[in-house]
């Protein structure tokens, strides 16, 4: 039986250690931040750090991190 992913307003994330990609998103630092709290990986944006993350299971980052590295999402990027 899969668990329903929670809510991110339920969880608490005063824990959490947040990784920032090292990669500038062009508006003057760094925007895209990834970290785990349990089985959940949270996907957060650091230059608003008190909205809520979304949250993933490891397989759909796994997911996307493959398409990215497969040129999926290019275009989405001006990259394509």
């Amino acid at each position: 039986m899969t668990v329903p992913k929670p809510d991110p307003s339920t969880l608490d994330l005063s824990d959490v250690e947040w990784q920032v990609s090292t990669f500038d998103s062009g508006g003057g630092g760094n925007c895209v931040r990834f970290a785990r709290k349990g089985e959940w990986v949270l996907i957060g944006d650091s230059e608003n750090p008190d909205t809520l993350p979304l949250v993933f299971t490891q397989k759909e980052l796994e997911a996307a991190i493959l398409g990215a590295k497969a040129g999926q999402f290019d275009h989405l990027a001006g990259l394509a």
